[in-house]
This record gives C-alpha cells, sequence and structure tokens, in this order.
C-alpha cells in the first residue's frame, strides 16, 4: 500500500483517463456483435473478420506508438493526444455502419487509435514508477480501465433496454474520447526526459535489437495466447451466449442477462485486481503467468459446460465469468512488468510496442476464429476444449522462457 500512496500524480492522471475512455469502450464492446449480427444483417464470420481488421492498422500505430515514443520530436504525450483524435472518428464512421465496408472501415481506424495508445501509455508508467511500484501501477491503470469498462457495459445495457438504440453508444464512446483527449493535453507532460544528443543509430537499431532479444520472444509466443483468449471473451462468447445457450424458453441469454453476465465479470475483475497484485507480489512473474494459464484452462472448460448443461445455466455463466475475470487480472499487470524488466531504459516505447502488437496479432486471429466456429455449430464444443487444452502449450513455453531469464540475470 505504501508504494501506491508514493506514484506519481501522473500515474493517477493517466489512470483517470483511462477511466474515461473505459466508460465508452464498455458500451461498445460486448454489444457490438450482436448489434451487426442481429440488427445490422451481417453473418458472425464476417463480423469476426470485420473486428479482426482492427488488430490490421492496430500493428501499424503499435509500430509507430512505440518507435514515435521513443522520439524527442514526438514523446509519449503527443502520441496518447494523437491515440484519441483517430479514436473519436473511428466511433464517427461505426455510428454510420450500414455494411461490411464501413464496419471494417470504422474498425480500422479504432485499431490504429488503440494501437498507438498502448505503448505510450505503458512507456509513461514505467518512466514514473520503480520496478518494484510496476505491478501495482499496472494494475492500478487496469483497474480504472475494468471500473470504466463495468459503468459503460451497465450503461450501454440500461440505454438498449429502454430505447434498443444500438448506435448511439458509439456517440456515447466517442464523447468519452474527447473527454480522455482532454486529460491527456490539460493534464500530463511529458514523462520520459530524452537525452540531447541520443545517436540517430540506437534509434534505428531499436526494433533489430529488440527482436534479437530472446527472452522478449519467447514471450511474445506466451502472449499471444493470452490475447487470443481475451478476444473470445469479447467478441465469441456474448454472441455465444446469446445464440448457442438453449434454456427452457428454447432461446438463449437476452441482451438483458448478457450485460448483467458481463458486468459481473468487469466488476469482479476490479474488485480483484489490486489484491491479486499484492498477492502475485510474493511470486516472480512466470509464475504468476502460469496461474493465469491454469485459471484460462478451467473457464474454457466451464464455458463448455455451460452450453452443454441442462439445470442452473445462468449459474454456470457466472462461474466461468468469474474464473475468466482471474485468468485476466493475473495475466495484465504481470505481463507489462516483464517486459518492463526486460527492456533497456531507452528502448521502452519499442518494447511495450512489442508487447501491445501481441494483442494486435491475437485480436486478428481471436475474433476470426471464434467466428467461424460459431457459424459451424457442431465444432463449438471442441472449439472451447481445444483452447483448455492449449494452456499446456503456454506453461511450458514458460518454463523455457524462465531459463532464459535466469541466464540473463
Amino acid at each position: 500500500m505504501s508504494r501506491i500512496l508514493n506514484f506519481s500524480f501522473k500515474v493517477w492522471i493517466l489512470a483517470a483517463g483511462r477511466l474515461l475512455s473505459g466508460i465508452g469502450n464498455g458500451f461498445t464492446l460486448f454489444y457490438a456483435p450482436i448489434f451487426f449480427v442481429n440488427q445490422v444483417g451481417l453473418s458472425s464470420t464476417l463480423v469476426g473478420i470485420a473486428l479482426g481488421s482492427a488488430s490490421v492498422s492496430g500493428v501499424v500505430g503499435r509500430f509507430l506508438g512505440g518507435q514515435l515514443s521513443d522520439s524527442p520530436t514526438w514523446g509519449r504525450r503527443k502520441i496518447l493526444l494523437a491515440s484519441a483524435a483517430v479514436s473519436v472518428f473511428a466511433d464517427v464512421a461505426l455510428s454510420l455502419t450500414y455494411n461490411f465496408p464501413t464496419l471494417v472501415l470504422g474498425n480500422l481506424l479504432m485499431g490504429f487509435g488503440i494501437g498507438m495508445y498502448w505503448p505510450a501509455t505503458e512507456a509513461a508508467i514505467i518512466d514514473l514508477t520503480s520496478p518494484e511500484q510496476r505491478n501495482e501501477a499496472f494494475a492500478i491503470t487496469r483497474l480504472a480501465d475494468s471500473l470504466g469498462l463495468s459503468l459503460g457495459v451497465v450503461l450501454g445495457g440500461a440505454l438498449i433496454s429502454n430505447s434498443g438504440n444500438y448506435r448511439a453508444l458509439f456517440i456515447v464512446d466517442g464523447i468519452s474520447f474527447i473527454f480522455f483527449f482532454g486529460v491527456i493535453y490539460f493534464a500530463i507532460s511529458e514523462t520520459y526526459q530524452f537525452k540531447p544528443k541520443q545517436p540517430n543509430s540506437k534509434q534505428e537499431n531499436g526494433w533489430s535489437l529488440a527482436f534479437r532479444d530472446r527472452s522478449l520472444m519467447v514471450f511474445v509466443a506466451v502472449n499471444l495466447l493470452f490475447t487470443i483468449y481475451l478476444s473470445q471473451v469479447q467478441s465469441t462468447m456474448p454472441l455465444y451466449f446469446k445464440n448457442f445457450i438453449q434454456l427452457e424458453t428454447g432461446t438463449g441469454f437476452s441482451e438483458k442477462v448478457i450485460s448483467g453476465l458481463f458486468t459481473w465479470h468487469i466488476v469482479f475483475a476490479a474488485v480483484c485486481q489490486l489484491p491479486a497484485a499484492w498477492l502475485l507480489n510474493r511470486f516472480n512473474r512466470i509464475t504468476g503467468l502460469c496461474f493465469s494459464f491454469v485459471l484460462w484452462g478451467i473457464g474454457f472448460i466451464l464455458v463448455w459446460m455451460t452450453g452443454n448443461v441442462s439445470d442452473n445455466i445462468l449459474i454456470w455463466a457466472i462461474l466461468t465469468l468469474g474464473i475468466m475475470s482471474l485468468g485476466m487480472i493475473t495475466y495484465t499487470p504481470i505481463a507489462s512488468g516483464l517486459v518492463a524488466d526486460l527492456a533497456p531504459e531507452s528502448l521502452r516505447g519499442v518494447y511495450s510496442s512489442i508487447n501491445s502488437q501481441c494483442w494486435a496479432v491475437g485480436y486478428f486471429i481471436g475474433p476470426p476464429l471464434g467466428g467461424l466456429a460459431l457459424d459451424h455449430p457442431q465444432f463449438i464444443g471442441y472449439f472451447w476444449l481445444s483452447l483448455a487444452t492449449s494452456v499446456l502449450i503456454g506453461i511450458g513455453i514458460l518454463q523455457y522462457l524462465n531459463k532464459l531469464i535466469l541466464k540473463r540475470a
């Protein structure tokens, strides 16, 4: 607790900005697949491809965000401002979407904006904290994100229940990014003091140095698995609960119940975020990530069971999302902290960018994969069980990574 009280006020400002944009994201994150499939009329596969397209532009955004965050000409602050501005335009496009091309356009813009955001904000947090503080610092920013998402899901569910107007969700999301822009513009100065005579050759070789870091590259493989898992919760499971769960009425969960389920998922994650960070401080980062893999494996088995039981289906769904909340909060701050440990001071933006690129690639693979499984119901059970089995691969990779880290210590 004492480490948290000693945080720079800029960490709290970054968290407050994330809270604002998280509220807007919560308005759209879990409802967009339902809207574009059930009201716009696109197939689950097309919607999955469109959602995954954000990761294509996200790769570019993360590359530029990482490179320019380490540049004295741009730095962390300007990248954060550019990220918020692009995200506003993305929401304008999504609010006007009636077909597949415009859905792809909106997602490409959103992916680019969010792609720029993550390397800059994580590099800024590394700048502002000591290694001992980083688990808690990253946990606090994730906590702000979770609280914002939970408020957004609740308010979004209320708006849909009362008006049925899904498009208004994107408008509110855009407004939240405008507020986020204002918070960064007025309350955050540049967090990194760039050296005035930093050789250009070091900047130009930053990416090659990072890609030659074997420990970082092994971690990338682990991170890809985690991000594919997270993408299933956000893009596949809402539609799975809506269209595949067999209740006594013969239909899946209503939008109101789905809203409640994902509100529980996010709120439970928010409540447990800091206690989990304090608990995991007792272990090294590899052990924490192994624990996260175990939780994800249990979670995917529970998804399969939720779709196959005949009684107490809602209770199974609640348990499933609770376990996945724990899997998420034991992954996100530890993964960022591990990358911070590996990164040289002058390459924090580049290393954070590579960490963030895993999210782009994972979200490029995950939504289309989930959409394909939903369009072929006979395989959906095997899909969840395959994801559960894949955690064994992740744990094996982590053991190899631990050996590499011990050698470089």
